[in-house]
């Protein structure tokens, strides 16, 4: 293993990517730390979830260098990638759960794919998982069809954490809910996130989880990051969509709602 305690967890230099014509990203730089809740911001079409896809490897970049704990994910073999990918847990919007599959059961193919586990073992721990983002034991047995919009996102996460990983990305999480159910799962997300000790990357255009949990914001713009900060240092980027988006109803509403908590 090449990553150390004081290296970024994720390491991107230069990355280009586009589609036919269209440039999406073009000489993207990032790092990660270790541990942190780092919130990835940008305007529609920016490659917020094109960048992510690319980390894990689902995107292959047409330029550029994405390091993840010291390996590159571009060069490794399907050994080493196998070995990288039981590191990390992804959480695509709205949970991406199997339909013909229960909670219990989407929980569990991530540890059918990558452990040799007894069975009765794989349900416990796929239990355990599951009562872990607070879903109760009747929900295990229900089918994604079956579960409101919150429900289905809390069983993509405790999918996403079925390997015990160092890293979770988390792709617009809390779109689609409701206040209360957006604030309770960046809650959960604070939560597990200091339990485990996990990195969390965390793709979002919530400015009330960038308030809540996020100790650092990478906005992209210009196709690449244009800044990457905390919320205070974000508040003093001299940059139009930045100010609009850090100044603007929203963030005043975000701000004052983080006032009276």
């Amino acid at each position: 293993m090449n990553d150390t305690a004081t290296d970024p967890i994720i390491k991107v230099r230069g990355l280009v990517k586009s589609f036919g014509t269209h440039i999406v990203h073009d000489g993207l730089d990032l790092d990660v730390r270790r541990g942190e809740i780092i919130g990835i911001v940008g305007g529609s079409g920016t490659g917020k979830s094109v960048l992510l896809q690319q980390i894990v490897g689902l995107l292959k970049p047409d330029a550029g260098q994405i390091e993840v704990f010291g390996e590159n994910v571009r060069d490794s073999s399907p050994e080493e990638y196998r070995d990288l990918r039981r590191r990390w847990g992804v959480m695509f919007q709205d949970g991406a759960l199997f339909s013909s599959l229960t909670v219990r059961q989407n929980v569990e193919a991530p540890m059918r794919e990558q452990l040799d586990l007894p069975d009765d073992l794989r349900k416990t721990l796929a239990g355990i998982k599951v009562r872990m983002v607070g879903l109760t034991d009747v929900a295990q047995t229900k089918f994604p069809s079956e579960l409101s919009g919150g429900m289905r996102k809390r069983a993509g996460f405790a999918r996403a954490i079925a390997l015990d990983p160092e890293i979770v990305f988390l792709d617009e999480p809390t779109a689609g809910l409701d206040p209360i159910g957006a604030a309770a799962f960046d809650t959960l997300i604070g939560q597990l996130q200091a339990t485990l000790g996990l990195t969390v990357f965390l793709v979002t255009h919530d400015l009330d989880s960038l308030h809540a949990i996020c100790d650092r914001i990478a906005v992209l713009a210009e196709k690449k990051v244009l800044a990457v900060g905390t919320m205070a240092e974000m508040l003093e980027v001299d940059h139009p969509w930045v100010q609009e988006y850090f100044h603007g109803p929203r963030a005043r509403a975000a701000l004052a709602t983080k006032g009276e908590r």
